[in-house]
């Protein structure tokens, strides 16, 4: 699975209508409206590179609203409970 990191900026006056669309998208697992230099980041998850094309060029680009993405793939995927069970090796109670 390929994880992307989306970041979106959109006409502010239409930050809602962006989120409800592209969390509609197929592929996009999460939208969140933010502060900051963006407006909208969405997570996108798909099974191989060629679809990323298709997700954010095609579609999340072409919603109205979106004046403009930058996308980051993801390495690697940690998490709150990946990082405890890490620290915790060898760790006796």
């Amino acid at each position: 699975m390929i994880t992307a990191i989306v970041l979106i900026e959109a006409d502010v006056a239409a930050v809602p209508e962006v989120c409800e669309a592209v969390a509609s998208l197929d592929s996009v697992s999460e939208v969140y409206s933010v502060t900051g230099d963006v407006d909208v980041v969405a997570m996108v998850r798909v099974g191989h590179h060629e679809a990323l094309a298709e997700v954010i060029a095609d579609r999340i680009g072409k919603v109205p609203g979106v004046r403009e993405t930058r996308t980051y793939i993801a390495f690697r995927s940690y998490s709150g409970r990946d990082l405890e069970a890490a620290f915790a090796i060898g760790a006796e109670e």
